[in-house]
């Protein structure tokens, strides 16, 4: 509609040039008044006509753009949550973080210019075939300018393209040095590192700038000549047309539609040559948003099947079991155990033996190499994540608050009475301090939880899995900063209160004493098992154990 109205226009304003502008400039009088208000009617009409037109495409393509910046952007989270834990392990947060910002907005930056590309494709054949009409020679011109601007596009394109790609990855790079920086603003204040991060993003910083420079400096080259090729066009198209005047081929009427046509034509190419700048950096943040797209969601079955045969208290079951990380460093070896329904188990072993890789696998974060892991019977990978979810409850040594209410952390949407909410909260010894903050558990945590001690923390961390009513409880040095006394008193409640399943990786004698049974674990596998009393004997674990009680003290 928007090209049919544009060369509309430009008739329209030669035939009037013709048949009112001239003969009236010619002999005043002779053009009545009646016929130069249908003229400038006629002119009003189709402009008219021609400005909703582009309001009504530029709402359009707004709406459209917006939508698919929306889309992508539920598509890489939904993408990322669907993910398995290596995708995360090679993946920097600010780099995923410009995936779904930077690039976006990137990919997103051609979406309304190329609607538009259409519409002017449309609109050159139509000039084209207009100018044809009134005289070849002025549809030569255009003939021989559009193809010209689409290969000095080309060769733009071309040379733009690496230079764009590395300046677009650089994006990734700056976002990550920042995000690392403040991520770790108490590491970098109690080290004193202020400057060498502020050295370090500025190193990336640098390296942005001068990547975005090469292509500046290469857009400056080819904007000059993009941008001058309309008006060498319509130098050229006057020329013709006085000369083809002259000798009485066209009208004066006609070189004014030629030239207006030319000149209207002028912005839309302007925004073509838009379009074709703005291609390269496009495409490649169009890639880096492939890179995440096509990356292989988790496997998730149906779990209904598997959970109907799951009893209420369940039992673990790891059989030959090995496992190795992505780099190819194995950590656990032909590991096997059993975990009876109810029991109390403390997995111990030195740093680096495999403890926190057995409690990702048994909590479905990754799965086996080799081997089979059962819980109440069902098979882990029969469960899969959607499954395991809601019969095993983990909790990690590094806890992660929502900046939201404490009541809001802990029940993560799920409706909680304020009796469970109490009773947890008692389990974890932490119903007094909850009961000190300003608004109880309604007051809002600060971003991570900023505002709450390491152990306050952990504790809650512990009562958030607890309103989940796992069968299975593993706790992954979920209680280092909590001290001594409070964790021997959270973990005889659990004992007492809880009647699940309940595997504690642990430090402290206190902890490992308070278990009905002792998992000794080195170099990837179970190397002895039975209670603190009994391991006494066993070389390695009696050297650990002294090592516990000098920590200690």
């Amino acid at each position: 509609m928007f090209a049919t109205t544009v060369v509309g226009f430009t008739i329209v304003v030669g035939r009037v040039t013709d048949e009112v502008i001239i003969p009236g400039l010619d002999e005043p009088g002779s053009v009545s008044g009646r016929g130069i208000w249908a003229a400038m009617a006629v002119i009003a009409v189709v402009g008219l006509i021609r400005g909703l037109s582009v309001m009504v495409r530029r709402f359009f393509n707004f709406m459209g753009a917006m939508l698919t910046q929306r889309t992508w952007r539920q598509s890489i989270v939904d993408r990322y949550l669907d993910a398995p834990l290596d995708f995360f392990r090679t993946r920097p947060a600010g780099e995923l973080l410009a995936h779904a910002d930077a690039d976006i907005e990137a990919a997103s930056s051609m979406l309304m210019p190329l609607a538009f590309a259409v519409t002017v494709v449309v609109l050159v054949v139509l000039a084209v075939v207009s100018l044809l009409v009134v005289h070849p020679l002025f549809a030569l011109v255009a003939l021989l300018l559009f193809p010209a601007l689409a290969i000095i596009n080309q060769t733009y394109t071309r040379a733009v393209e690496a230079p764009a790609a590395r300046a677009q990855a650089m994006v990734g790079k700056v976002s990550s040095v920042a995000h690392e920086s403040l991520e770790g603003v108490l590491v970098v204040k109690t080290l004193g590192r202020e400057s060498d991060e502020v050295e370090r993003l500025t190193v990336a910083s640098e390296q942005l700038r001068s990547e975005r420079l090469e292509v500046g400096a290469i857009r400056s080259r080819f904007e000059p000549i993009l941008y001058s090729l309309p008006g060498i066009g319509v130098l050229v198209l006057l020329l013709i047309g006085v000369w083809l005047v002259g000798r009485n081929a066209v009208t004066i009427g006609e070189v004014v539609q030629a030239m207006t046509l030319f000149g209207i034509l002028w912005l839309p190419v302007q925004i073509l040559g838009f379009l074709f700048q703005e291609m390269p950096r496009s495409v490649v943040a169009m890639d880096r948003i492939d890179s995440v797209l096509v990356v292989e969601p988790e496997y998730r079955p149906d779990p209904e099947s598997a959970l109907a045969a799951v009893p209420d208290s369940v039992g673990v079951v790891i059989e030959e079991v090995s496992f190795a990380y992505p780099d190819g460093t194995t950590v656990l070896n032909d590991l096997s155990l059993q975990i009876e329904p109810g029991e109390v188990v403390a997995l111990v072993g030195a740093t680096g033996c495999g403890k926190s890789t057995l409690v990702g696998l048994m909590s479905g974060m990754m799965p086996p190499d080799s081997g089979c892991i059962a819980i109440g019977g069902a098979n882990v990978s029969d469960l899969g994540p959607d499954g395991v979810v809601r019969l095993v409850a983990p909790v990690l040594q590094e806890t992660f608050m929502f900046a939201d209410t404490l009541r809001a952390n802990l029940a993560l949407d799920a409706e909680v009475s304020e009796g469970e909410l109490h009773r947890v909260l008692s389990l974890v010894a932490a119903d007094r301090f909850v009961a000190e903050l300003s608004d109880g558990p309604d007051t809002v945590m600060g971003e991570r939880g900023v505002t709450l001690s390491g152990g306050q923390r952990q504790r809650l961390a512990i009562a958030r899995a607890l309103l989940r009513r796992p069968r299975l409880l593993l706790l992954d040095d979920a209680t280092s900063a909590v001290d001594p006394v409070v964790e021997a008193t959270i973990l005889e409640n659990l004992r007492a209160h809880s009647g699940r399943t309940l595997m504690v990786v642990a430090h402290r004698l206190a902890t490992i004493r308070l278990a009905d049974r002792v998992l000794f674990m080195d170099e990837g596998r179970i190397v002895a098992e039975g209670t603190h009393e009994e391991l006494l004997s066993v070389p390695g674990y009696s050297a650990l154990a002294r090592a516990y009680e000098e920590a200690t003290g």
